[in-house]
């Protein structure tokens, strides 16, 4: 017969381990939420970082532009100074064109990329000062008189300090603006796509269909759709079509038909004011040629919005 009192005893013990695991559940559930947090703010640093770093590029277009300039430069007058070496000295022609072989390869990266970033031009540049000291050590071996007139542009450096104050100043930017409290807008641009360019004659029922044949057009007519974009800012905005002939001129109703774009005043054939809501949107503009004619050839069709060029597209007429 058991014990009533061992019985108690032993409904303790079992009461204190579920107590206890119970505890150490929640403190693993504590945990755990504690992690999942630190882990939600990092990836939302991470963003952030990623989406600084492309404004920070996109902001040091124009340096970064002049700094691959100046590296190409300087890379050719690397080559041509490794040539008069080797003219000089023929027993060191092997080594020497191995050091060719590496400057070939980083210039000819150089001419396959033309978008690179500040931080890629960056390491270019470190790899250009290795392969610089290197050939500087041949020409003192070879050229021991310092006769050989060595090409090394000063550009690089100035390019450099030019990166260096623009970084600077971004980052004063971007600290001035989270005390504004701005919101940073990457990628707002609008982007145009799905288009449909042609011509259009006017059948006997006095309505229109597409064409081919350049004698029969009396309209030009392109469909796209203005893509989905919460970055941008919503309202009316207007759309401008620029249609350029094979003879490379912009058709134009008037010769004012002209608009401020990011590259200056841009000529245009037509447009259109929409109402952007940051939804994609459908969007048809005609030019109706009038008194002027229709050319056999290729058609170049722009797209522009907000001073941007947003699409492009082409057709032919026979």
């Amino acid at each position: 017969m058991n014990n009533p009192q061992n019985e108690r005893s032993s409904n303790g013990i079992y009461l204190i381990i579920i107590l206890l695991l119970l505890a150490c559940l929640a403190v693993f559930a504590y945990l755990y939420s504690v992690k999942r947090k630190a882990f939600n703010n990092c990836n939302n640093e991470n963003i952030q970082l990623k989406a600084d770093m492309q404004g920070m590029n996109e902001m040091m277009q124009g340096y970064v532009g002049n700094m691959s300039n100046d590296l190409k430069k300087d890379f050719k007058n690397m080559l041509a100074t490794y040539d008069k070496l080797i003219e000089k000295d023929q027993s060191k022609a092997d080594s020497l064109n191995m050091q060719k072989a590496q400057i070939q390869s980083l210039l000819d990266k150089l001419n396959a990329n033309k978008r690179l970033s500040a931080s890629e031009l960056y390491k270019l540049r470190k790899e250009n000062e290795t392969l610089r000291g290197i050939m500087r050590s041949y020409v003192r071996q070879i050229d021991s008189l310092n006769t050989l007139n060595i090409k090394l542009t000063s550009d690089l450096d100035q390019t450099s300090t030019k990166l260096t104050e623009t970084t600077n100043e971004r980052d004063q930017y971007k600290k001035e603006s989270e005390e504004k409290g701005e919101k940073i807008k990457v990628g707002s641009r609008l982007q145009a796509y799905s288009f449909k360019s042609e011509a259009l004659r006017m059948k006997l029922n006095k309505t229109t269909e597409p064409t081919e044949k350049a004698k029969n057009a009396i309209q030009f007519r392109s469909s796209f759709t203005i893509s989905e974009n919460s970055l941008t800012s919503a309202g009316r905005k207007t759309v401008y079509l620029q249609i350029i002939g094979p003879n490379g001129e912009t058709y134009q109703s008037s010769p004012n038909n002209k608009f401020n774009s990011d590259n200056g005043s841009v000529a245009f054939s037509d447009k259109k004011e929409i109402d952007y809501s940051n939804q994609a949107v459908d969007v048809t503009i005609y030019y109706d040629l009038k008194s002027e004619t229709a050319s056999k050839g290729n058609y170049k069709v722009k797209v522009y919005c907000d001073g941007a060029l947003i699409g492009t597209d082409n057709f032919t007429l026979k």
